[in-house]
């Protein structure tokens, strides 16, 4: 569970800085892509080591749902014309995703699940803050604060999930 909060608070504390100034519409995107490739990450690792059908189905949840929001997100800058800028936030949302997967590889049985399912529920919070507070009001393009205000639907019924598989999830 500190790794899990630790992770949170990197990307927290990321976020932090590179949000003294408020960010683009292409920090934006590449910051909410990034965010959903190392949970779309995260949920891989999960199907590959965790036995608990919970887990497991919640993983690929979280991989199939977040796919397809990263590929709707494609198809957006493309279809604007807009190159997804790489920025200090993304840089830290990455590396605090691999930092964590390296971690959670190191698990196994029940403390991998409990870990995830702690991260996730963490993770959740963090990106959702970010997107209701930072990302969306910052959002000058339409369509893409359209596709984060779904997105953020979805996250927060990620969260709502994940926060009841970890009250059962021992």
């Amino acid at each position: 569970m500190f790794k899990a909060i630790g992770f949170a608070a990197a990307l927290s504390l990321a976020a932090g800085a590179a949000f003294a100034q408020a960010p683009n519409d292409a920090q934006i995107a590449h910051i909410a892509y990034t965010a959903g490739v190392v949970d779309v990450a995260a949920g891989k690792q999960a199907l590959e080591k965790s036995h608990n059908k919970a887990v497991r189905d919640f993983a690929q949840e979280m991989v199939r749902d977040h796919t397809a929001v990263n590929d709707q997100a494609l198809a957006l800058v493309k279809k604007l014309g807009v190159t997804p800028q790489d920025n200090p936030t993304s840089q830290g949302i990455a590396k605090g995703g691999a930092d964590h997967l390296k971690s959670l590889g190191a698990l196994n049985g029940a403390a991998f699940d409990k870990a995830y399912i702690a991260n996730e529920v963490a993770y959740h919070k963090t990106v959702n803050g970010a997107l209701s507070t930072v990302l969306i009001p910052n959002a000058k393009n339409g369509e893409l604060k359209s596709l984060l205000q779904t997105g953020l639907k979805l996250f927060e019924e990620h969260q709502h999930h994940a926060e009841m598989l970890a009250t059962t999830v021992k």
